[in-house]
């Protein structure tokens, strides 16, 4: 029975016949990027124009105001503003989110084809991304982490297709055009919707050099040159086109953050000359309060208290600090790093009176903004569609209540915390591999791994959106469980 027959439900005479035109390796693909489609229409509808945050917020200012900066996304600023100059609103951008996120999934069932994986498995899979409220919700934020996901899913479509191949026994040792223009445009995405992001790409390009004999040279150019271009655009481009940098006291806040931590854990490494330089950023006592929690450097860098022009004055001493901590007690940086990257590592929340709980963001648009105040607000022509106005009050309510119902404090660690979702593809994607005896089958888990090593390296806060795409990848990792049973004891050439 073909993949497109195992999901269809005999739709009506007048569909039958045009589905019949459709070639029947593009079946699958299609059903699922309708039938994800129609649910994130559904989304789109309960809360259009779009979900915000103050990032949304932020971008529209920069992107208004001729206030261009590069601590978010370029790319992504550069898509609000042409979603707002051409539209005059947020909804053509996150209904393209959708679209994008749709057609992704469809791919990527298209890809576990190549793995054995059938269409009655990978297509709920798909489906459950865009039903299941964290993920549906997600797709429609105005947030650069949406496309960053739905590349890194990409990313992940085309290693199955590629691991596929070998596993196969058609690898000829190069890849298609198509495959090459895909991994090209998932990496370029990785690194330019995340600023942080190029390391995934790199560590997913590795994996791929491990289980891709005949392609090393292709595959290593395209991650060098994409990283390259990434790179050079933030910081050459960007400050060439009169985009402002971010100041130093936003780049290395996580850095002060490591030293209110330390000063905390051992006071003694920190003489009376280091405590007059820290003094001048914030009072001591704010370096010892915000120390007291590892689990955001947010306490520390939007405290009243904190001088962020005297920070960014003072940098290169207090970074002179930080590398003798890091020299003289590695542990206390070490530790305050693992802390703070809570979220990519630990299944479990952190104590909620330390902010530790998964910060997963709500559906309703404060009047004020979050407190996002600027004079521009008041005569904006933007300032009437940073709102909600969803097109049904019926589906925004259950919605709402789909979202609220899923955030129970007990299920959050299946829901929301994509750490989760890592160890569950490492398991499934070495059993696969262990029962097909193909270890190339391990290159699978390259995206996930890049993206927790990632946060792991650096993170601000627990936030959901950090490791989301690991939860997408976990999703669809759970249809290769039919997989290892009907191919146990099968062994693949690996030379």
């Amino acid at each position: 029975m073909s993949d497109a027959q195992e999901i269809s439900v005999h739709p009506p005479q007048q569909v039958r016949a045009p589905w019949s035109r459709v070639p029947s390796e593009l079946r699958l693909p299609l059903a699922v990027f309708l039938s994800c489609q129609a649910c994130y229409l559904l989304w789109w509808a309960a809360f259009y124009p779009g979900l915000m945050t103050i990032d949304s917020v932020v971008y529209t200012w920069q992107v208004t105001t001729d206030h261009w900066r590069s601590d978010h996304s370029v790319l992504y600023s550069s898509l609000v503003w042409l979603s707002l100059t051409v539209t005059g609103d947020f909804a053509a951008l996150t209904l393209l989110q959708t679209i994008a996120m749709s057609a992704v999934l469809g791919f990527t069932c298209a890809s576990l084809r190549t793995l054995g994986v059938r269409g009655r498995w990978s297509a709920p899979a798909a489906v459950a991304c865009a039903v299941a409220p964290p993920l549906g919700s997600f797709t429609v934020f105005v947030w650069k982490d949406v496309p960053f996901t739905v590349c890194a899913v990409l990313a992940f479509a085309v290693t199955v297709r590629l691991v596929g191949r070998r596993l196969q026994g058609n690898w000829n040792g190069r890849l298609r055009r198509s495959e090459l223009l895909l991994l090209c445009l998932a990496f370029l995405g990785i690194g330019l919707f995340r600023n942080n992001g190029f390391p995934v790409a790199v560590i997913a390009a590795l994996a791929l050099l491990l289980a891709l004999p005949g392609a090393r040279i292709r595959i290593a150019a395209l991650v060098t040159a994409s990283t390259a271009l990434t790179l050079l655009l933030m910081l050459v481009v960007y400050p060439a086109a009169g985009i402002e940098r971010p100041g130093k006291a936003l780049v290395h806040n996580l850095h002060y953050a490591d030293l209110a931590v330390a000063y905390v854990r051992a006071p003694d490494l920190f003489t009376p000359v280091d405590l007059r330089l820290m003094a001048q950023v914030a009072p001591v006592s704010t370096w010892h309060a915000a120390g007291t929690n590892c689990y955001t450097s947010d306490v520390l860098y939007y405290d009243a208290s904190m001088n962020r022009t005297a920070a960014g004055r003072l940098n290169a001493p207090l970074m002179q600090l930080w590398w003798r901590v890091l020299r003289t007690s590695p542990q206390q940086i070490f530790g305050a790093r693992l802390c703070r990257a809570h979220i990519a590592w630990a299944v479990f929340p952190g104590p909620p009176d330390k902010s530790a709980r998964t910060w997963t963001y709500g559906t309703s648009i404060p009047a004020d903004l979050w407190g996002f105040r600027r004079a521009w607000l008041q005569d904006s022509p933007y300032r009437p569609v940073l709102k909600a106005r969803p097109l049904s009050q019926t589906l925004n309510h259950a919605a709402a209540f789909g979202r609220s119902a899923f955030g129970v404090p007990q299920l959050e660690w299946l829901f929301w915390r994509g750490a989760t979702w890592c160890y569950a593809t490492y398991a499934l994607v070495a059993l696969l591999a262990r029962a097909r005896r193909c270890r190339p089958l391990l290159a699978l888990a390259g995206v996930t791994l890049g993206v927790q090593l990632t946060v792991l390296a650096a993170n601000p806060a627990p936030c959901f959106r950090y490791m989301v795409a690991p939860l997408f990848i976990g999703v669809l990792c759970l249809s290769l469980i039919p997989a290892l049973a009907g191919h146990r004891g099968r062994s693949v050439s690996v030379g």
